[in-house]
Formats: C-alpha cells, sequence, structure tokens
C-alpha cells in the first residue's frame, strides 16, 4: 500500500522539529508507527524544507531556486566526472561549499593559461545600475572570457563541470581566466545579482540570477591568494587543478556565501571562474 504524506503528517513533523527533537528522533518515531523509513525521510525533508521557506520569505527573503549540487549523498572520497574521478577534499553543507581535487591536470591547466594571457585586460565588474562594465577598485586582477565551448579544451572542461555538478551545460556562463599579480585581490564580494539595483532586471533575461559558483586554481602563487570566505572563517588555499564550488539559493546575504580572494603576496595566481545560472544562459 503506498503512504501518503499528508498535511496533518506535515504540521506534526514541524511540530516536533520545533519542540527540539532530533531528526533522528522524528525518523526513530515514525518507523515505529509503520512509516517505511523512505517516505518518512522524504516527508521530513520536503515538511522542513517548506517549512523554513514559508519562514523566509515572511521575513522578506526572496524565494529560493533549485541550485546545483554534487553528489554527496554517501560521502564519497571521489565523484565521476565524465571524463575523470574528481577527488572531494572537503564539504560544508550549509552553506553548501566543496572542495575538489585535481578537477584539471597541469597540462589542462598551462593550456588555458596560454590561450588566456594574450587577451588578458584589466578585470570589470557587472555594473547593477546600467548593465554594463566597470572598473572595480575592489578587484585589481585581470581577466578574459571563453566563448561556451570557445575550443575543444573548454568544451571538455564545461561539460566535466556540468556532470560534476549535475547542472545544464547550457546553464553556464563562459569560463572566465583571471591573473592575479602581486598585491592584486578581489574583496569580499556575493556573486548573486541585487534584485535592488535597476540594471538587475535585464541581466537576469539572459538566463536568471547566478546560483552557484565555481573557482578553479590554474596557477599557484608562492605566497597568499586563498579563497576566503570571511563570514565563516574559511580559507581555501590556491593549489593548482583544485577547485572550490559553492551556491546560493537565494540573492541575499543569509546564504553566507560573502567571499573574496586575498591579496597575493608573492608570485602569480591564476584562476578560472565559471558562474552558474537558473536557466540557459545566452
Amino acid at each position: 500500500m503506498t503512504q501518503q504524506i499528508t498535511p496533518e503528517l506535515r504540521q506534526w513533523i514541524v511540530a516536533q522539529a520545533e519542540a527540539g527533537h532530533s531528526a533522528e528522533a522524528v525518523l526513530q518515531s515514525m518507523r515505529a508507527s509503520g512509516w517505511d523509513e523512505d517516505v518518512a525521510v522524504q516527508a521530513m525533508e520536503d515538511s522542513l524544507r517548506d517549512h523554513l521557506e514559508a519562514r523566509a520569505q515572511a521575513q522578506g527573503l526572496p524565494p529560493a531556486v533549485a541550485v546545483p549540487e554534487p553528489d554527496l549523498d554517501d560521502e564519497p572520497l571521489c565523484l565521476d566526472a565524465g571524463d575523470r574521478r574528481v577527488a572531494v577534499l572537503a564539504s560544508l553543507a550549509q552553506p553548501r561549499i566543496v572542495v575538489f581535487g585535481g578537477l584539471l591536470d597541469d597540462a589542462e591547466c598551462e593550456a588555458l593559461i596560454a590561450a588566456a594571457r594574450p587577451r588578458l585586460s584589466r578585470s570589470l565588474t557587472v555594473a547593477m545600475a546600467s548593465d554594463g562594465e566597470e572598473v572595480n577598485e575592489d578587484r585589481t586582477s585581470e581577466g578574459m572570457f571563453f566563448t561556451r565551448a570557445e575550443s575543444p579544451l573548454v568544451a571538455r572542461i564545461e561539460a566535466r563541470i556540468a556532470r560534476l555538478l549535475r547542472w545544464p551545460q547550457e546553464n553556464g556562463e563562459g569560463l572566465q581566466v583571471l591573473c592575479y599579480r602581486p598585491g592584486a585581490e578581489y574583496k569580499p564580494h556575493h556573486d548573486y545579482f541585487d534584485p535592488q539595483q535597476p540594471g538587475t532586471p535585464t541581466i537576469l533575461r539572459r538566463g536568471g540570477q547566478r546560483v552557484a559558483t565555481l573557482v578553479i586554481y590554474l596557477g599557484e602563487p608562492d605566497k597568499g591568494g586563498a579563497t576566503v570566505f570571511p563570514e565563516l572563517q574559511l580559507a581555501v588555499a590556491p593549489r593548482r587543478g583544485n577547485a572550490v564550488f559553492f551556491s546560493y539559493e537565494r540573492p541575499h546575504p543569509s546564504t553566507r556565501t560573502l567571499h573574496g580572494g586575498a591579496p597575493v603576496l608573492a608570485g602569480e595566481k591564476w584562476i578560472a571562474t565559471k558562474w552558474l545560472r537558473e536557466r540557459e544562459f545566452v
């Protein structure tokens, strides 16, 4: 017999959570009452997610949307990225942050740098008031964009990212390569587009909000240059071929995805950044 998840059951689950009972205790109680474990787990996840979302919107937060999510359910050491296995070095659930090892090999890193180097110019940021681009004193790197699938190398990397993060390849912006020389940095910021800015509606027509970021390290500085999350007191070292992924389900600081690139103190840091949108990016 199929077990139905009723409104009364959802209310009971929320009440247990608000009373301070652990998820394991609630699940154990449901199993003792005859609920199939898979149905019980699904009911708990759906009920609590919907409850938290309703509370968030009642507080004036923007609605949450689906985000990319690597398959970490069984706490794997590696993930299948199609043409290679990628190591999972560290992960955080809230906010969702994952550090990957060996996403690119040395030859791919060198090839991306070589292709990008002649096209570098002072990095710009989105001008939210006008839907254009502008120089921002908080960002002192040099950079360039590849168009999607611009070369076999870029297409291969984009397909690998799509498989790893379980997000459509066409929902990604073009791969951006950046070079940070000594003293260069990117001060802490959010990657989503601020809904309060006048240029945001025009930007969103190209594929909706940004919902996740992947920073791939192509070249290691001699010192400095970590990716930092100041609210979490977390710093990710820029090791060649590795990457850090983070997602944000709503365009709001409550996602705790404030991040930045710490100043390079010696040498050069090269990275490739992939921003992922809600829908196809055009």
